[in-house]
């Protein structure tokens, strides 16, 4: 049987039928009302060994779920050869038989050959080649006896989705044929080790880590305090891959036969992960009241996430930045697109498309954020996904390949829906803010320019006080391959600051944004007072600070007074949602070639009960020079440190043996906690373990244990977070390495894994 479409064409109204009759187990069907003799020499499939252990290993699926269960089901790579056995009622004769497999997309209800999602293949029984890296191919590779493995090639572009399969059997120039269905459909995947799939990425190192790996780090904080959190991915686990999967044809509504494309898919996600406008994955949530769900600062990973959301088919509350990023790479990695997750420290977020981030600030230096709607956030969090871009390369150069950013945090709408992206980061880079999709407003997040102005009134002219052509877009941070560590990849998206290329590529991007942009300088020239603004960078949770504005006249002859006012407040890493939490009005004479120091301290009690999400500040200082129009405005962003959950081995873990792990947390605050939780997950940890504390009294140490059995051999990782009344949003993790179980052996000690805390990593 050589001609797969006749072979195809002639089956159509038996296909059907089967479609519509189907049950759960394998069924022989009888095509055909030929005489017995006839029929009973027709080669019947009996059963099928979808070769999970040799599949799973060399497509790199073996640690799905789905892979592991009592009635597996088969997870693998599009454009990658795959095996399978076929038990048969008797020898396969490749001079008498022939056999077709039918493929169909598994939810389509009527797949169809013209748009991808029914394929018919006959099985080649001369020759291993398998076709075209486009086409999908099968062929025979060893007869014995009544077992028969055949191979099978999905083509590079397939959809990704779940697929059944169909394997008809007949003799050659005979009319009549019998069909096997198998009893589950099996999973189709993107695949990066393949050079004709369109997310191939070349280095086996970033395949490992940006495909592979179920752990990972988000970068938080601030830009002078830059804080890793671990986040436990769990893209192999139970109903991951299925959650995945339905997210991407129910609520991305992405079209069967649109499935084989990584942008409309990462497009689809950018939105289908949260939930304004399409019941989506993840409910947003930046108030302090997080009541009916759970803060997004005590998520710790993925995979609770995504099982409520595929056992509930509502959207899980609450989710802020890192907690979208976080589910999205999540789905990205299971379906087998390179991603990963992308921190960009004072992030804006311009509104009105302008390029600029407008501040308004009253006589007092506090900012108006009635006055308007840009905002800075200490931190903005989104993903990057690997992939070629055909829609945007006129040409084979592949200038707008690579990296991808996309953002599922719902900001602003895109094409009437909250999503963002995928944007060519090479793009971004060049100022190429008209392409598609959503370049713009990526550009602005990394690049645009910082301008305070003050307000005086109706009626009165705005002045601008202070303009930062280099405040956006700092320390743009991910995981480093391989290590836990952090890598900076600024300069993947902008040219660098204070440089002819940054300039010149922001002017461009305004000419093509066609926007109105003019700046002034209203202030005079005035350099005879000089001010510095300083606050310890490194504060502890517990500990009291102060603020310190440094004021030095440089004229050897004139006096000059100096009148401000001080302010701190709390805020949401947003920049938004500001709480005073204390301020103070100075005025001070300054001599001749003198200076002065105005300090205002803040104490524990008085920050600890006005602190909202994260325990981030904003600082603030406003002042005027006597007898002149100079006016001086400096603000910053902090956070205070929180302590780290240390992990402590009692022995070198091995495979499949029983280990008590001691984890420890210092109270650093001069009041109890009460009400603590550590939740673990981990490496072989199927659910979440919630271990409750009791008090932990003013500077002293809690420690508990728990019991732990890696599930298999090689790199493992455990993440651990603690909640309570008074203090939340701490972590920790322990990255390590599981032995094989030895015989009669003692355990040693650990020598040969790795802890990272945050004091660990300072930039």
């Amino acid at each position: 049987m050589s001609d797969s479409t006749d072979f195809f064409s002639s089956h159509v109204p038996n296909f059907w039928n089967r479609r519509k009759y189907r049950v759960a187990a394998p069924r022989m069907h009888y095509v055909a009302s030929a005489a017995n003799s006839v029929s009973s020499d027709i080669l019947a499939i009996e059963r099928v060994d979808l070769c999970t252990a040799r599949n799973g290993k060399t497509h790199r699926t073996n640690r799905f779920d789905v892979m592991k269960r009592e009635i597996p089901k088969l997870v693998i790579r599009r454009g990658q050869v795959f095996k399978l056995l076929l038990y048969c009622n008797r020898p396969y004769d490749i001079e008498k038989d022939a056999i077709s497999l039918i493929f169909s997309v598994a939810d389509v209800e009527k797949p169809s050959f013209g748009h991808g999602t029914l394929i018919a293949v006959s099985l080649n029984n001369r020759s291993t080649d398998l076709g075209k890296s486009t086409e999908w191919g099968a062929s025979v590779n060893s007869i014995n006896g009544d077992l028969l493995e055949i191979l099978i090639k999905p083509a590079a572009n397939a959809l990704v989705t779940q697929w059944k399969m169909d394997i008809d059997t007949k003799i050659i120039n005979n009319s009549m044929s019998k069909s096997y269905s198998l009893p589950q459909p099996f999973y189709v995947l993107f695949n990066p080790w393949c050079r004709e799939d369109e997310v191939y990425l070349e280095d086996e190192r970033a395949r490992n880590e940006y495909v592979l790996s179920d752990t990972t780090l988000i970068w938080k904080g601030t830009y002078n305090r830059l804080r890793p959190s671990p986040w436990k991915l769990g893209q192999y686990e139970r109903d991951v891959l299925d959650c995945a999967l339905h997210i991407i044809a129910y609520v991305g509504k992405v079209n069967p036969s649109s499935r084989g494309s990584p942008t409309k898919i990462s497009r689809a996600l950018s939105a289908a992960v949260n939930s304004p406008d399409d019941e989506g994955l993840l409910l947003g949530n930046w108030t302090n009241d997080f009541s009916g769900g759970v803060a997004p600062t005590k998520w710790g990973g993925s995979v609770e996430i995504m099982q409520r959301f595929y056992r509930k088919r509502k959207p899980v509350k609450f989710a802020q930045c890192w907690v979208f990023a976080g589910c999205l790479t999540t789905i990205a990695r299971c379906i087998g697109i390179p991603s990963r997750i992308v921190t960009n420290y004072s992030s804006a977020h311009d509104t009105q498309a302008s390029m600029t981030v407008d501040y308004f600030v009253d006589d007092d230096g506090k900012v108006m954020e009635e006055m308007g709607s840009d905002s800075i956030w200490n931190y903005h969090v989104w993903n990057e996904v690997f992939m070629s871009r055909p829609d945007l390369n006129n040409n084979d150069d592949g200038m707008y390949d690579g990296w991808q950013a996309i953002d599922a945090t719902p900001q602003e709408m895109s094409d009437e829906m909250y999503r963002c992206g995928p944007a060519s980061v090479a793009a971004v880079k060049r100022g190429e803010v008209l392409k598609p999709y959503d370049n713009k407003f990526l550009y602005a997040e990394v690049n645009a320019d910082k301008v305070f102005w003050r307000y005086a009134g109706p009626g009165n002219p705005l002045k601008l006080i202070k303009k930062d052509e280099f405040g956006i877009g700092h320390f743009i941070s991910t995981k480093a391959i391989g290590r836990w560590e952090r890598d900076d990849i600024t300069r993947t998206y902008k040219f660098e600051e204070k440089t002819d290329e940054e300039r010149a590529t922001m002017l461009k991007a305004l000419k093509q944004a066609n926007s109105a942009f003019s700046r002034y300088y209203l202030n005079e020239e005035f350099n005879d007072v000089h001010f510095n603004f300083e606050l310890k960078d490194d504060i502890k949770i517990g500990e009291d600070f102060n603020v310190e504005l440094h004021i030095k006249n440089r004229s050897s002859e004139k006096n000059y007074t100096v009148n401000g006012n001080l302010i701190v407040e709390s805020i949401m890493y947003t920049g938004k949602n500001r709480k005073e939490i204390k301020s103070m009005k100075f005025s001070e004479v300054v001599e001749p070639s003198n200076d002065k120091t105005v300090s205002l301290e803040v104490t524990f009690t008085d920050y600890f009960r006005k602190l909202l999400d994260q325990s981030a500040f904003n600082i603030a200082c406003m002042a005027s020079v006597e007898n002149t129009d100079y006016e001086y405005f400096a603000q910053d962003d902090f956070r205070v440190r929180k302590p780290d959950i240390k992990f402590i081995f009692t022995g070198k873990p091995m495979h499949d043996v029983a280990h008590d792990i001691h984890i420890r947390l210092e109270n650093p605050l001069p009041i109890p906690i009460t009400k603590g939780i550590f939740q673990i997950e981990g490496s072989g940890l199927k659910e979440p373990l919630i271990l409750k504390v009791p008090d932990i009294l003013p500077k002293t140490v809690t420690e508990t244990r728990f019991a732990y059995k890696p599930s298999y051999v090689g790199s493992a990782k455990l993440v651990a977070k603690f909640t309570s009344k008074e203090m939340d949003d701490v972590d920790g993790f322990r990255v390590f390495e599981v032995a094989p179980k030895p015989e009669d052996v003692l355990m040693d000690p650990i020598d040969n894994d790795t802890i990272i805390s945050e004091s660990d990593i300072v930039e």
